[in-house]
């Protein structure tokens, strides 16, 4: 198969899929896997899509966030897996913010209902499921984003103003070497910003996809919270864990 013949096929799987593996590519480009991997970073120097761990992404625009709906149909498994892991720090009285988000709303249901703990959250749906489970919950007022559910405005900064958390789970878009923590939306990055300088630490939780990528607005440097993920890609691994603590679960 031809250069060009293989960059479309690529090309087009990563149209239809969102994300494709080098696995998926060596039967269909009848190429080795250091080929498929060279015309990948080359695609990607083209700039036509993003090169993740084991293979490639559809190129995100900077200012383009899916729906909740969309987002959680996306490494389900891997979220659920982090969002477990990041339910096991919470502990007896604890006062958690809870951002919007596709990872934190699956800890809900692995949060003990046992431990006193208040919860404060920008999202309904968070709010909602909290409530079922017979937690403590501060919904935060303002304008609520449809696509996300999560409320955001002046309102919702005023009252997040008044509140100091012991910890906070983050929801994110992207983690950058150099632009840290990003999100497509600069309302909510400011909330989330300030929801992570109320609390006395900060829990970032990631799927792998998400590394190395940058959205349209900065958060926070990667200094400024803890990651639970996945996995963290091995050649990047170090270089985050001398900026921040990563925390790396089995899905």
């Amino acid at each position: 198969m031809l250069t060009e013949e293989r960059y479309q096929h690529i090309l087009t799987k990563v149209e239809e899929n969102e994300i494709v593996t080098i696995n998926e590519l060596l039967l269909p480009l009848k190429a080795s896997e250091s080929t498929i991997r060279r015309d990948l970073q080359n695609l990607e120097n083209q700039g036509l899509l993003t090169r993740i761990h084991g293979g490639a992404k559809k190129r995100p625009r900077l200012n383009f966030e899916a729906t909740m709906n969309e987002k959680q149909q996306q490494f389900h498994a891997e979220k659920i897996a982090i969002a477990k892991a990041a339910a096991n720090l919470i502990t007896k009285e604890d006062v958690i913010y809870l951002d919007a988000g596709t990872t934190t709303i699956e800890m809900i249901p692995f949060i003990p209902n046992d431990l006193s703990i208040k919860v404060v959250t920008n999202s309904v749906k968070h709010a909602s499921l909290l409530v079922d489970r017979e937690i403590e919950t501060i919904i935060l007022g303002g304008a609520i984003k449809l696509s996300t559910n999560a409320t955001l405005g002046h309102e919702t900064l005023r009252q997040l103003q008044q509140f100091h958390f012991s910890k906070a789970f983050m929801g994110m878009n992207a983690a950058h070497l150099e632009a840290g923590f990003t999100t497509p939306d600069p309302e909510e990055a400011v909330v989330k910003k300030l929801a992570i300088s109320q609390s006395q630490t900060a829990f970032v939780l990631l799927d792998c996809s998400k590394f190395q990528q940058t959205t349209f607005t900065q958060v926070a440097p990667l200094k400024a919270a803890e990651i639970i993920t996945n996995k963290c890609p091995r050649d990047i691994y170090r270089k985050f864990q001398l900026q921040t603590k990563i925390m790396e679960v089995q899905s």
